[in-house]
């Protein structure tokens, strides 16, 4: 949409940016810090250093078992005084993964402008389309392209996503405001032909106010509530602009080893004399459902998403993601995907993509 969004896109990224060099990280020293660590022998490391006791392992990320067994051993150790069975002061029971990425439990809390991860971070030079989008079009006037582009089907796409909580117990001890940025991009890197450019880049700003909740449903912990406002744009010029406004909720379940996310959405209505796409929720949908499985070093997505609606207004598209280790921290990452809107420009473009690379940051 438009330079306006462009510009609040930047501008997202730009304070983020800002609030990165100036956060100041929680010190090493205070035992709070370490229960948000996702690393096992990471957080072990951190415990043993807030106590003075030497450090005892070390691992990879996510998964090795006999740092999982000292960290339990530890934390165990310090958990009881007394034979009280009450936590011992100055040490933190472990977080669960909800927990590790949002700091919704009071041990948890870090305080704000530390910069998390949000979505996986992660670089995949190959990025294969079965049926590349070489003309793109939208119902609004003067948004279709009338000639193919000679796009390449193998291209490159990253990702990078990030949060930072801007605001701790909005309600008082209830509450925490968080400000996320996600920009992902499609890089023709192999087509030179056409100087390499960019296919796409999408641009996604957010805000949600985030609540820790406790409550049963099927052996599953509803762990977070959030509600909040969504802007994504690609901000370019017509035919070739996209963009929408929402407002989402996330609703958050887990149990070990397990995460399942209901996000349903309601598109902020726009003029229909500057609105890019007017059909976008009947093919980018109203909601999705995602499922993370940890196991065994690896961790699967699943992403469904769906328009809610019957007949020729039905669509949908499910993502499948993998990530595995491959050497020390270095993980693999393998992404797959079928249906409607891969990215903005292609919202209403069905095809298959898959996409092999390397993980930065997964989700949890």
């Amino acid at each position: 949409m438009k330079h306006t969004a462009t510009t609040a896109a930047l501008g997202a990224a730009a304070c983020l940016a800002m609030g990165l060099a100036r956060a100041q990280n929680p010190s090493p020293l205070d035992i709070r810090a370490c229960s948000a660590i996702e690393t096992d022998a990471q957080r072990l490391a951190c415990y043993d250093k807030a106590v003075g006791r030497p450090n005892l392992v070390t691992a990879q990320k996510k998964g090795n078992p006999e740092a999982t067994r000292d960290l339990a051993s530890f934390e165990a150790a310090h958990r009881d005084v007394e034979g009280t069975g009450a936590i011992g002061e100055g040490v933190v029971a472990p977080v669960s993964l909800l927990d590790s990425r949002w700091e919704l439990s009071p041990e948890s809390k870090l305080g704000t402008m530390n910069l998390r991860g949000y979505k996986p971070t992660y670089a995949l030079p190959v990025f294969a389309s079965s049926d590349q989008n070489q003309r793109p079009s939208s119902p609004a006037p003067n948004h279709t392209v009338s000639q193919d582009q000679g796009l390449d089907s193998v291209e490159a796409k990253f990702q990078l996503s990030l949060k930072t909580k801007a605001w701790q117990g909005v309600f008082g001890d209830v509450g925490d405001l968080w400000v996320g940025y996600t920009q992902s991009s499609r890089w023709q890197v192999y087509n030179k032909d056409l100087s390499r450019p960019f296919r796409e880049t999408d641009y996604e700003p957010e805000a949600l106010l985030a609540f820790d909740t406790h409550y049963q449903v099927l052996g599953w912990e509803g762990r977070l509530l959030t509600i909040g406002v969504n802007h994504q744009s690609n901000g370019r010029a017509d035919p070739l602009s996209r963009s929408w406004n929402r407002v989402v909720a996330d609703v958050g379940f887990e149990r070990p080893g397990w995460v399942v996310m209901l996000r349903p959405w309601w598109r902020i209505p726009e003029d229909r004399k500057t609105d890019d796409n007017p059909d976008i929720s009947d093919y980018m949908g109203r909601g999705e459902v995602q499922v993370i499985r940890e196991w065994n070093s690896n961790e699967f997505g699943l992403t469904a998403r769906h328009s809610f609606r019957a007949g020729d207004r039905s669509h949908g598209s499910l993502r499948f993601t993998w990530s595995f280790p491959l050497v020390g921290n270095v993980r693999g990452y393998l992404e797959a995907f079928n249906g409607y809107g891969e990215s903005l420009i292609d919202y209403n473009h069905s095809a298959n993509y898959l996409g092999l690379g390397v993980s930065l940051l997964d989700w949890y």
